[in-house]
């Protein structure tokens, strides 16, 4: 009876084995859809569509792209974690997957548990900007001012609990300073007012407050990055400026429902990884202010973990709360 069971047992393990093969060899054997879980027309929208583009050309399949916007990407990040783990439905997803669980108190998903990295796709560094009135031509410089006039420098966001709130608590953190948050809806009215002296302090997207800082509206501090961007290489980081350990990257990867076979993952990550290191989607990227990253899923995954832990303790020490 023993033996029988064991046989029975190692059939199964075969059996599922040979599936698995054959269902890896056969894929895409249909459309591939990826999940934008933010209105078109938006960097996360045109990251889709160009990948989407050029990995539809090799594979010989259609690659859609379905837009799901809501609830700071978690509507359609949701609608990934509970699809079926085939590898027809994917998820582009941005930092927000990293924050989400901290400024949430129910997502109805498990960023880490119910989603499967691909590969990070890349980055997308900001910039901290003064109005040319702040005594501050550095980093250093607004620490100081900063620390000599607590509470009363006041910094611009694009809401509570968005990318640029969380660039400025992790500033705020790391140099034992605070300034004061002053949400707007949306990163274009929070840049205005610091161009008209209303705001002192914003952290804004690179490609959208360069013009200003090249126009004299705007003084640029340092950018967000761990290392300099591609798009601005003429400009420091943050942590070159004097604060060590500053690091803020808006991100960009790709996932797929947990479970879904080892070999439809790999082989998405060699589509996707392909398409990156294109000329033509290069091009674009990187015109939009984006470096590349194009790594493992093991090297995605750690670093997804990496992020959730860090903006859990900078979103508790900063008591932030979504809105």
């Amino acid at each position: 009876m023993k033996q029988a069971t064991l046989a029975q047992a190692l059939a199964a393990v075969v059996l599922g084995c040979t599936a698995a093969t054959t269902l890896g060899q056969t894929y895409p054997g249909k459309p591939i859809r990826i999940v934008v879980p933010w209105p078109p027309g938006g960097g996360t929208d045109i990251f889709a569509r160009t990948i989407g583009q050029k990995v539809a050309e090799s594979i010989g399949q259609q690659v859609i792209v379905d837009n799901r916007p809501g609830a700071t990407g978690n509507i359609g990040a949701q609608a990934v974690a509970k699809a079926p783990p085939d590898g027809y439905t994917l998820l582009l997803a941005t930092i927000t997957l990293a924050t989400s669980p901290s400024l949430y108190k129910s997502l109805g998903y498990d960023p880490l548990r119910d989603l499967e990295p691909i590969t990070l796709i890349a980055g997308v560094p900001h910039l901290l900007v003064v109005h040319p009135s702040l005594p501050a031509k550095s980093v250093k410089d607004l620490i100081a001012l900063a620390k000599a006039r607590p509470g009363e420098l006041n910094y611009a966001s694009a809401g509570n609990g968005s990318p640029f709130h969380l660039a400025a608590e992790l500033f705020n953190l790391l140099a034992g300073v605070k300034m004061n948050h002053v949400p707007y809806k949306g990163g274009g009215p929070a840049v205005v007012d610091v161009i008209g002296g209303q705001v002192q302090v914003t952290f804004a997207n690179l490609l959208a407050v360069l013009p200003h800082v090249q126009a004299g509206k705007l003084r640029a501090l340092g950018l967000t990055s761990g290392s300099r961007s591609n798009a601005a290489p003429q400009l420091p980081t943050i942590a070159e400026g004097g604060l060590k350990g500053y690091d803020f990257t808006s991100w960009f990867g790709m996932l797929a429902p947990a479970g879904t076979p080892k070999d439809i993952v790999h082989k998405l990550n060699d589509e996707i990884v392909k398409a990156l290191k294109s000329a033509e989607v290069a091009a674009r990227l990187t015109r939009d202010g984006a470096d590349i990253v194009a790594g493992t899923p093991q090297e995605f995954g750690r670093y997804l973990k990496a992020e959730t832990a860090k903006w859990a303790k900078v979103i508790a020490e900063a008591g932030i709360r979504a809105e």
